[in-house]
């Protein structure tokens, strides 16, 4: 049995890896660090293959090959890579890779190139000129970039690259996968996208809002339902496991299902059979299970709200999908395409958005996600005549939302106690009056203000508008940055 050493500081990637290249008959070994690598590679001195990362714990991978090819020249090594850059694929080459791959990785191309290794064929690209090399990692990079089939896309940051390559990793398998995220967030879209790449794609994608079923309905959305097995059963209903049958069943919200149900999918999921409501035999099924949650299920478990067999026979793969306002640099690459959506849907040819929309996309705090900015752009793009949308077409609650946040802390500003022990400290501070600053007669304070009031506005949004955390951050107390923010609302108004 040919011998694979996979060196990935990435527990997922070294996993998925794994459980392919033994599929296909490989023995697989598995380094998380170089140190823990050439451990391996001495102990197993037979080893045929080494599958490295090329950014490993701060370390080079052209340092990890050339220690590999100077104490075991004839070992073949393939660079995994991020970075499509000629020069680097070039000095890899040179010296002594035996080819390299390009992230996002596609399971079949690593397999083939791994053979090919094995077989001790030459390398594809050695000897290729660099203008073959060149054209090799362009076609590659627009097979990285192309858009993702269906209602979901990708932005260029390293985390959404990594989803990326993790949905194209767990496509091909049959594992159950569990999707994180918030609402919102392209959770579904994900799912299908792991559908399509799957050998069940050309099967049926049924997916169910468990948080939209209602407690005595679930078992016959479910699972169906006999004629007559309860009052309203007037006909025998065929339940969504069935309806998914040889394909993926999708379970948004899956933490909401009652326990008495919970207790039906785990027979379901264990014995992949299934008995309808007021049914008398099981019916075999063949169904691939993605589930989603905007909370943790072990979480969930150990509150009692979800059992812990149930989520342990889900946890197969887990993939986290990360909101929106923690990836600001992709939100234009989202709003773009979305716009291409709205112009086909309204049959409208506006090229993009104006640099003041682009300000205020990157500075909102988008709690809806990707749904949100969907409809945003749907609206505007609705009220847009021209070739830009402009704010004039956004939402009120979009272009002035720092300033509702203040609002909204005015509005709690009375419900602010200062406890004994507060005052006691010295932290508290009595309520400020803009008739205190003299500010009509001097500038200075003014100025000083308003600076005042931009620290604590940019605090406010590091900390997504905690208060407790920016009174923190600001070495100051809540009720002193309330009373500051009320400061500001009143000069502001007075002027």
């Amino acid at each position: 049995m040919p011998q694979i050493l996979i060196i990935d500081d990435d527990h997922d990637i070294c996993f998925l890896l794994n459980k392919f290249f033994t599929k296909h008959g490989y023995q697989v070994h598995e380094a998380l660090n170089v140190k823990r690598a050439f451990e391996l590679i001495d102990e197993h001195q037979n080893l045929d293959v080494v599958l490295c990362d090329y950014r490993l714990d701060g370390t080079d991978g052209k340092i990890i090959l050339q220690r590999i090819k100077q104490k075991y020249p004839l070992l073949p090594v393939i660079i995994i890579t991020g970075y499509n850059d000629l020069k680097t694929a070039v000095e890899l080459m040179k010296l002594g890779a035996y080819d390299y791959v390009l992230k996002p990785l596609f399971p079949e191309e690593i397999l083939n190139t791994i053979n090919a290794a094995v077989a001790g064929n030459q390398p594809a690209v050695e000897s290729r000129a660099e203008d073959n090399l060149a054209g090799f990692s362009l076609s590659r990079e627009k097979k990285k970039n192309a858009p993702v089939t269906g209602d979901y896309i990708f932005g260029n940051s390293a985390v959404f690259q990594q989803l990326l390559e993790q949905i194209i990793l767990v496509g091909p398998t049959d594992y159950s996968v569990i999707i994180y995220g918030e609402s919102g967030s392209g959770k579904e879209a994900i799912a299908q996208e792991i559908h399509k790449r799957s050998n069940r794609a050309s099967q049926p994608f049924v997916a169910i809002d468990c948080g939209a079923l209602s407690k005595e309905l679930a078992g016959s959305e479910l699972f169906g339902h006999e004629k007559g097995s309860f009052t309203g059963a007037i006909n025998q209903k065929i339940g969504s496991f069935e309806l998914a049958n040889g394909g993926t069943i999708f379970l948004d919200e899956i933490a909401n299902l009652s326990y008495d149900i919970q207790v039906s999918l785990l027979r379901v999921v264990q014995e992949r059979k299934l008995r309808r409501v007021g049914g008398t035999r099981d019916i075999p099924i063949d169904v691939r299970i993605i589930i989603a949650s905007n909370e943790k299920l072990w979480e969930a478990a150990q509150k009692g709200k979800f059992r812990e067999d149930l989520y342990h026979r889900f946890n197969e793969f887990t993939i986290e999908v990360p909101p929106l306002r923690k990836r600001k640099e992709d939100i234009m690459i989202f709003a773009q395409y979305f716009l291409n959506k709205a112009n086909e849907n309204l049959n409208k040819h506006i090229r993009s958005f104006s640099a003041d929309v682009e300000n205020i996309f990157k500075n909102y705090v988008w709690h809806g996600n990707l749904r949100e900015l969907k409809n945003i752009i749907k609206r505007a793009a609705l009220f847009t005549d021209g070739d830009f949308i402009e704010s004039s077409s956004l939402p009120f609650e979009i272009t002035n939302y720092n300033k509702l946040q203040f609002e909204h802390v005015q509005d709690n500003f009375e419900s602010i106690k200062v406890t004994p022990a507060e005052q006691s400290r010295g932290n508290y501070e009595p309520e400020f009056s803009y008739k205190s600053f003299g500010i009509e007669s001097n500038s200075l304070k003014e100025a000083s203000i308003d600076l005042e009031y931009e620290l604590i506005l940019k605090t406010l949004k590091e900390v997504n508008f905690n208060k407790s955390k920016a009174a923190r951050l600001l070495n100051i107390d809540r009720k002193t940055l309330y009373n500051k923010i009320k400061l500001y609302q009143d000069l502001n108004n007075r002027s």
